[in-house]
């Protein structure tokens, strides 16, 4: 991939979020000056120097788009289909991943690569990954990511969460190997619903903030844990943020149970989240309540999107397009009017970048130079039609078009 990456000292031509048409100047990957368009494509190519000039024929320009839930590790994207098999649920479908992987060949650099250029075709310049971390695997599957995200020398941020999958405290030893993932440098690490999978919320949340606060690292934990269930353990959650000083370093993916608490509770529990900085990622499930995002936004509850797993021993489905998951979290949220349809946009595209360890984007000076042109009217139209990127830019540097 990085041989083919173009460096671009100028994006000509396009329309931040809709506005009027403006170049861009690009220095060291960080957009540095913005002005109108006036001058034609060959006079800006030619000043800017050959081959590093991209025209963008008067196309919207979104920032780049923030996977902030992903599991690239794990996939047969390229591969011959494989048929969903095993038992439904959290448990069965382990179970399923467990048997079948080797057969597989998961995790593998090469079809970890071919899962991040699906996702990096649709738009996607940053990412969250949850990389499995277990007894069968140890810590390589963090090393295949690794080499996998080389590939695009610096263009594409991707933080990692070392993520035990089949349980903490219910497998000896994996405790032991996010000690050695943290001490390695993965930036998160996760954990997998306390009370259901390994029977001992108060152990497990312990045990995994514990080695936050050691470690100087952030915890990501999904949690699918439905109403009462889910709050207690979220509750259990916030108040070890406040005892360890982790403000600002846990998110909680999922979080269920958000959705389906009686509004009242929810909003006491969401004013907790929102004081001490716990953020929640979602994959906009279908069939299931969205994460309301008015009552996020009033506390302060910063919230990201995911493709979640695609095409894996999970389920068959997913493209690898976040923007078709902000389209689903929306359409499933009943949002119809610009503003919100706008603020869906806004936390897809740039917004959410901190997620994977950048400032948010807004295509403003200083931002990095990380822009989708597609061919839309304003970010409203781009979301309900989700139509092609034409073109992709990470830190100034062409990876699509």
């Amino acid at each position: 991939m990085s041989s083919a990456l173009i460096a671009l000292s100028t994006v000509r031509n396009v329309r931040p979020w809709g506005g009027d048409p403006v170049d861009l100047t690009i220095t060291d990957g960080v957009i540095s000056k913005i002005a109108a368009t006036t001058a034609s494509p060959s006079a800006a190519a030619s000043s800017a120097g050959a081959g590093s000039a991209y025209d963008g024929r008067g196309l919207l320009a979104l920032p780049g788009l923030v996977n902030a839930h992903a599991h690239i590790d794990k996939s047969w994207w390229g591969l011959p289909w494989q048929s969903y098999g095993g038992e439904g649920g959290t448990e069965g479908r382990i179970r399923h991943e467990r048997a079948r992987r080797d057969e597989i060949g998961m995790p593998s650099v090469e079809i970890t690569r071919n899962v991040l250029d699906q996702l990096v075709r649709h738009g996607t310049t940053a990412i969250r990954t949850h990389v499995d971390v277990d007894l069968g695997l140890g810590l390589r599957g963090i090393d295949v990511v690794r080499e996998a995200v080389a590939a695009y020398d610096g263009a594409l941020a991707v933080e990692i969460v070392a993520f035990p999958q089949d349980g903490v405290l219910r497998r000896p030893g994996v405790f032991d190997l996010l000690a050695r993932a943290a001490q390695a440098g993965a930036e998160h690490i996760g954990g997998l619903d306390p009370a259901t999978i390994d029977r001992d919320p108060v152990g497990q949340i312990d045990a995994i903030l514990g080695l936050a606060a050691e470690h100087g690292v952030g915890v990501d934990i999904h949690l699918h844990d439905p109403a009462d269930l889910g709050a207690f353990q979220i509750e259990l959650i916030l108040a070890r943020v406040a005892e360890l000083g982790l403000e600002g370093r846990v998110n909680i993916a999922h979080g269920f149970a958000v959705a389906e608490l009686e509004r009242a509770r929810r909003r006491d529990l969401l004013a907790q989240m929102g004081e001490l900085g716990v953020t929640m990622t979602t994959v906009a499930p279908l069939r299931l309540p969205q994460l309301p995002l008015d009552e996020l936004d009033a506390v302060g509850v910063v919230l990201g999107f995911g493709t979640d797993g695609i095409r894996d021993l999970w389920s068959p489905y997913g493209t690898g397009d976040l923007l078709g998951i902000a389209w689903q979290y929306a359409r499933a949220s009943s949002l119809v009017r610009d503003d919100d349809l706008r603020r869906v946009v806004e936390i897809a595209a740039g917004g959410s970048a901190p997620f994977a360890g950048l400032p948010a984007n807004r295509l403003a000076v200083g931002d990095r130079a990380d822009l989708v042109p597609l061919d839309a009217g304003n970010p409203m139209d781009a979301l309900v039609r989700t139509p092609p990127r034409e073109a992709v830019i990470a830190a100034g540097r062409l990876l699509v078009g």
